[in-house]
Formats: C-alpha cells, structure tokens, sequence
C-alpha cells in the first residue's frame, strides 16, 4: 500500500498538514539533538525527510532510515544522494518489529507518523528498547484527536472527508488514506500512549501536544542500568 503512494507522500504530507508537519519535525530533531548522538535510527523512516533533518541538526555519523515499503525507500534513496549524504545516511529495509541491528547500539531512535501502523505495538516496542544504548532516547511524532470539542470535529472532518478525497485526487489510492484515517483515531495517543510506553520498559516518559492537540510528540529514555 505504501509503495503505491510513494511517489505522492511528499506532497499530500505538506496539504494535509498545511505545512505545519515540518516544524513539528524540526521540534522533534531539538530533543534528539539534546543528547548529541553519534548513531540515529529513524524507524517508519519513508521517504527520508527525518533522516535528512537529522544530518542537518546533529552530528550524527551514522544514521540509517527503516521501513518496509522499498518504493518509499527508494524516494529517500534519491534524496540522500541529491544532499551528498551517503556518508552519513543509509535507507535499508527493516521490520520494526524484528530490527536488525545490535543491542544497544543506538542513541537515539526517531519515529514520525509511523508507530500508529505496527502490527503488534508491544513487540515493536520493545525492539525499540532493546537496540537503545543504556540512557538513549526515543522520540516519537504521531497524529492526536484533540480534546477541544470544535477542533476536534474539525479534525475529524478533516481526517474522514478531506483526507481520503485528497489522497484519491493525487494518489490514486483513496483506500490507503482511509487506512491512514482509520488508524489514527484508533490509536492510544496522550496518556494512553505514555502508558505503553512504560509498559514496554521506558522511563521518563513524556508527551507535549502540538497544534491545538492534531499532533503529539512523545519523549522515552531507556534505563542506564538496562
């Protein structure tokens, strides 16, 4: 399904969020910075845009973008090369709920509008946890319903009307931004999703909402004594 919607992502990111989704990443790349990591992972990593904001706003020197979908990693392939960072930035398939790459490897790992679509949220979760370095941090962008009753009915007009109507109109595919739609609303955003996230063995666990609650950010660390 991704693969079919590759080549419009880019654009149909920007119309739905009217643009705001790049300071929302920009604001996410701060926290990641905070740690100066030497190795990122961006999980759900797409096209590459958080791969290469990265190498922009760190001085990471290794940073590997994974998903499943080869057509959006290609995209992001493309990209990496037009910027001259294929020293730094590798695109490579990977199930985030069987990474393969060593325990406690990372310092930080990055997730944007990508979490909601695990398969099995626990299981990718504590993978997550297991290839962070004792102290690393994780840093998650993820769609919210906002409590707001106004905004909230706007947003949900906006996810079942509009969403799917522009994602007919420039991809072609309508089924795969009703899917995008659909699992948003479904997922534990706020609270519910800080409580996962502990579940799952993360401490100090924080969430800071954006744009009147449309979009979340949530920060994780693993234990140093993990």
């Amino acid at each position: 399904m991704f693969d079919g919607i590759s080549g419009a992502y880019d654009r149909m990111n920007r119309m739905i969020t009217f643009g705001i989704d790049k300071s929302w990443r920009k604001k996410l790349m701060r926290y990641v910075a905070q740690i100066q990591p030497r190795r990122i992972l961006d999980i759900a990593a797409g096209t590459g845009d958080l791969c290469l904001l990265a190498a922009r706003m760190t001085e990471a020197e290794e940073i590997i973008g994974a998903d499943i979908s080869e057509g959006m990693l290609e995209i992001g392939k493309k990209k990496v090369k037009k910027a001259k960072l294929e020293g730094r930035i590798r695109m490579q398939v990977a199930d985030a709920e069987d990474l393969p790459y060593d325990t406690d490897y990372f310092d930080a790992v990055t997730i944007a509008f990508g979490v909601r679509n695990f398969e099995h949220l626990d299981q990718g979760l504590r993978e997550i946890l297991r290839v962070l370095r004792p102290g690393g941090r994780l840093l998650i962008l993820e769609t919210s319903v906002p409590t707001q009753p106004i905004i909230k009915k706007m947003y949900l007009w906006h996810s079942n009307y509009l969403l799917p109507f522009l994602g007919k109109l420039f991809s072609k595919d309508a089924r795969a931004y009703r899917y995008l739609s659909e699992s948003a609303k479904n997922f534990p955003y706020g609270e519910a999703f800080n409580n996962k996230l502990t579940e799952n063995g993360f401490i100090n666990v924080k969430h800071f909402p954006q744009t009147m609650g449309t979009a979340t950010i949530y920060l994780a660390e693993k234990n140093n004594e993990s």
